[in-house]
């Protein structure tokens, strides 16, 4: 099991429009110039990104700190705390 910590892309969510039936790749290392979404700059490392699907399109509050305990990638608050 690897420690390596996810960077803290910035301490408030970003919000996305997301569409129904459609893959998103939410970033979890924080390395991402794309924001929530992954762009690929894990590799190398132990991370990868975290696949989420939604049923509705709706607007989605995904997490940017990358601390969050939401199985999907949205935002829990955490980053309120840190």
């Amino acid at each position: 099991m690897s420690n390596e910590k996810p960077i803290i892309a910035q301490k408030s969510p970003i919000a996305v429009q997301v569409e129904a039936g459609k893959n998103y790749a939410w970033c979890t290392c924080g390395k991402s110039e794309n924001q929530p979404l992954c762009d690929g700059k894990h590799k190398g490392s132990s991370f990868s990104p975290k696949i989420v699907k939604y049923e509705e399109s709706k607007e989605v509050w995904f997490c940017a700190c990358k601390q969050t305990g939401n199985e999907m990638g949205q935002c829990d608050g955490t980053h309120n705390g840190l």
